[in-house]
């Protein structure tokens, strides 16, 4: 009995009536097997719900992804129609379905990018099939033994051209997928032509479907909420401008300032980051957007080139920014009287470099030239010329300091204190004159995205800047030509 009762588990419950009853489980490989299932059950059910979570969050962040799935699975419907329609099946049978990949593989998130495919695909296809079909006659023309020869040798040739065009930058950049469906076409048309007899009829059929495909990819992409490549690199820069000020605000403030929030720092950093980050975005925005046609306040002939050049111009910013990061958390810092002497000149540097990049981000955001620019770069370079003049008088300024902390050194070497613990005055200098050679690089090289965006307002035909605007600035004016 003791046995058979220790092989047992059981509950007793309190039921409404007042009486109890037992319940009892028996212990074993199905109890365990039981509760292995459940355990696995519930793991997929949590996963399951984690990724449905963080799609919901996708969606809402950026509801344009939802409404691009919906067009692809509008386009897929509507030629699918080559399919289940009898008379349309009839005409084309079943190279119908080269219309259906054409629209699976071309279709893309923006505009520009499905334009690149399908003229890419179009294109490639027209060549690589009128290529095919006259090598094909070619071959035919010199006998059944030469045949097979001909086209292999001219499947290689054409092949390992097309493949070797891929290294070639310019082309890769914007002709790469053409070259890919060229050698795919071609080795199609060549192979199947040498068993086929209507060869003329099969690449017609598949010339057609193709354009049929492509035509509808970009007769919907245009015509259903169109994500344009050109406006997203736009609103990038525009956003790239704006966190690099926000970030260069960020270290200033957080490397003069006697006690610092971790949090509120990280939270600050991670624009220049984003900046850091952004070449391969532009340069993919950038050659997308050339295909694009007019929309908009672009033209069809839009500089998008410049736009990489300010993009480069903000990530020369961004890398000074992030070793000016680099500089709150030395072990070594400067005297806290020498912090709070140059407090005050790189807050007023910093303000007047922010105010320069938050001009231009307006500048690009409207599409307007700035009335007020050049006065806010000649506040800042008189900025960074005071503080080039404070770092020159940091010998005489530092005297005091210099003495006071020799005397300390020198107290502690007689103690027989190690020389790494008390760092000598110069290596305590360092650090700061680090920080103020920073920001004059810093705004040098604002002076080069001034330039950049100067040259995009140039070259894209910026409005002009209203006259009532620089009366404004008529006192701030005169201060700079004052000084």
């Amino acid at each position: 009995m003791a046995n058979k009762a220790s092989s047992r588990l059981e509950w007793r419950i309190n039921v409404p009536d007042g009486t109890s009853k037992v319940l009892e489980l028996e212990s074993g490989a199905v109890g365990k097997i039981w509760v292995g299932l459940k355990g696995c059950m519930a793991i997929i059910v949590w996963k399951v719900w984690k990724v449905l979570e963080n799609a919901w969050h996708i969606g809402v962040a950026d509801p344009r992804k939802v409404i691009h799935c919906i067009k692809v699975g509008l386009a897929l419907t509507i030629v699918s129609l080559f399919y289940y329609m009898r008379p349309l099946y009839d005409d084309f049978g079943g190279n119908a379905m080269w219309a259906v990949m054409t629209v699976v593989v071309v279709f893309e998130y923006t505009v520009g990018a499905t334009f690149y495919k399908c003229i890419n695909r179009v294109i490639a296809t027209f060549l690589a099939g009128a290529l095919g079909v006259g090598i094909h006659l070619v071959a035919e023309q010199s006998g059944d033994q030469l045949k097979p020869i001909i086209l292999g040798i001219s499947v290689f040739l054409f092949a390992s051209a097309a493949t070797f065009s891929r290294f070639i930058p310019s082309v890769k950049a914007r002709f790469d997928y053409g070259a890919m469906i060229f050698i795919l076409t071609f080795s199609l048309v060549s192979v199947s032509g040498y068993r086929v007899v209507e060869l003329f009829e099969l690449a017609h059929l598949r010339l057609s479907t193709i354009a049929i495909g492509t035509s509808l990819c970009i007769l919907v992409t245009m015509l259903f909420c169109p994500v344009w490549a050109g406006c997203e690199l736009h609103h990038l820069i525009h956003q790239n401008m704006e966190k690099l000020a926000d970030s260069l605000d960020g270290c200033v403030t957080e490397y003069f300032k006697e006690n610092g929030s971790e949090e509120d720092l990280n939270k600050k950093m991670q624009g220049y980051k984003c900046v850091l980050n952004s070449k391969a975005a532009e340069e993919s925005m950038a050659n997308f957007a050339r295909w694009e046609p007019t929309h908009g306040r672009f033209n069809f002939r839009h500089p998008w080139k410049q736009y990489l050049k300010i993009g480069a111009s903000l990530r020369n910013c961004a890398y000074c920014i992030e070793t000016l990061n680099s500089c709150i958390s030395l072990e070594i810092q400067a005297p806290p009287c020498l912090r709070k002497h140059f407090s005050n000149k790189c807050m007023k540097a910093s303000s007047y470099s922010i105010n320069v990049l938050k001009e231009l981000a307006i500048t690009i955001m409207k599409m307007k030239k700035s009335s007020n620019i050049d006065v806010k770069v000649a506040e800042m370079n008189f900025a960074v010329e005071e503080l080039v003049d404070a770092l020159k008088s940091l010998p005489t300024t530092h005297f005091i300091a210099t003495t006071t902390t020799g005397e300390e050194s020198t107290k502690a070497k007689a103690e027989g204190v190690e020389g790494s613990e008390h760092p000598s005055p110069i290596m305590k200098v360092l650090p700061l004159v680090k920080v103020v050679s920073l920001m004059v690089e810093i705004a040098t090289r604002i002076g080069g995205v001034v330039n950049a965006v100067e040259e995009l307002a140039r070259l894209a035909e910026f409005k002009a800047a209203e006259d009532g605007k620089p009366k404004q600035n008529q006192p701030t004016d005169k201060l700079v030509s004052d000084h």
